[in-house]
């Protein structure tokens, strides 16, 4: 899988951080876990679980990059490498990022042997997943803990937000990819999600 291939962009230094990204792409976890739960469900490979794999990738790497900037975590590697915003500057890195978040939404709007509904579902999972409600949710209650005791609850909110939401949306849209899922496999998938983001 290389969820960076397909894309293009017309501005030469955003271009060479994208080919730098996919140079070093990662485990991509999180594209494994949603091939491997269609193929449970359909009993045999997905396509279309290959592109939702692609777009929960490009997501998680929007996240890590802008995790590493400055005002965020303020780290200069990333699995041995310096991080986007080292390499090249503050700027590159956040519209990077911001690019891939919007990738991640295109990739899944152009699967065109999925319906529409299933599209719509797939769409609304990944944008909780990150948003609000999910990692960017997470990150927040991440800040505010900086220097304090939490408790136990405290912490488990917090990580199933900031990293376990997306690991939880990886398995439910691979179920999702295909249209014979039902609704105890998909109850039964979330509820190991949930305990493996947390765990993670």
């Amino acid at each position: 899988m290389e969820p960076l291939a397909w894309l293009t962009c017309p501005d030469p230094k955003l271009s060479d951080a994208l080919a730098y990204l996919a140079h070093n792409p990662g485990k991509q976890l999180r594209s494994r876990l949603t091939l491997a739960c269609a193929e449970l469900i359909a009993g045999n490979p997905v396509p279309e679980a290959t592109w939702v794999g692609e777009a929960i990738e490009l997501l998680h790497t929007y996240s890590l990059i802008h995790d590493d900037l400055p005002a965020m975590d303020d780290d200069d590697l990333r699995r041995g490498q310096p991080t986007l915003h080292c390499a090249f500057d503050e700027a590159t890195a956040i519209l990077t990022g911001d690019g891939l978040q919007a990738a991640a939404f295109q990739r899944v709007a152009d699967i065109e042997s999925l319906t529409a509904e299933q599209r719509l579902s797939i769409i609304k999972i990944m944008s909780t997943a990150v948003g609000f409600n999910g990692m960017v949710g997470g990150q927040a209650l991440d800040f505010q803990a900086v220097g304090e005791a939490q408790t136990l609850e405290q912490l488990e909110k917090m990580h199933s937000l900031k990293t376990g939401a997306l690991i939880r949306a990886a398995v439910r849209l691979g179920a999702l990819s295909h249209d014979q899922c039902s609704a105890e496999a998909l109850a039964s998938l979330d509820d190991y999600a949930a305990k493996l983001g947390l765990a993670f």
